[in-house]
């Protein structure tokens, strides 16, 4: 077990990560806020959902997701339908606009990532891709990836959604 030095740290570390967060928030488009991409993200990766999902992967409240949800419908980046099960309720969908917005945002962040670490090894990158899912797991996240074997050299994750949930 690590010791008292090493967690605090990681204290320090954490604290200090918000300028990376902010950095990535800045090449947000104004009228896409984190919470926006948050939404889109998730239905990128999942699918069409229950607002009640949403809610649940997003870890906030139905009445921060209903906000969240409206900023994007009215955007056109997403649909809401009766759920054909329960006409109450309402299912999500990413529409080709809001692929195209996320398609975006992950070019976006992808060519920022790739100059701000461009001199780490393909190696390190995703060392530290699998601590921070395993940190979030650590954590009990239910957005957390699913654990799976790490990636192999020269594994072709291109068609893979980018994780690119800013908060």
């Amino acid at each position: 077990m690590a010791g008292k030095a090493q967690y605090e740290e990681l204290i320090r570390q954490f604290s200090a990560f918000g300028a990376v967060k902010r950095e990535m928030g800045r090449l947000l488009p104004s009228d896409c806020p984190g919470g926006s991409v948050a939404v889109l993200t998730l239905l990128g990766r999942h699918g069409d959902m229950r607002m009640s999902k949403l809610a649940e992967l997003l870890a906030v409240d139905m009445s921060v997701t209903s906000r969240h949800v409206a900023h994007v419908a009215e955007r056109g980046w997403i649909e809401r339908f009766p759920d054909p099960a329960d006409k109450r309720s309402r299912i999500l969908r990413l529409t080709p606009a809001g692929q195209d917005q996320l398609d975006e945002i992950a070019e976006r962040s992808t060519q920022l990532l790739s100059h701000r670490l461009s001199d780490w090894s393909d190696d390190e990158v995703g060392q530290l891709s699998r601590l921070m899912a395993r940190l979030r797991a650590s954590f009990d996240d239910c957005r957390a990836p699913a654990a799976r074997p790490p990636a192999l050299s020269g594994d072709d994750t291109s068609t893979r959604t980018p994780a690119i949930t800013i908060q």
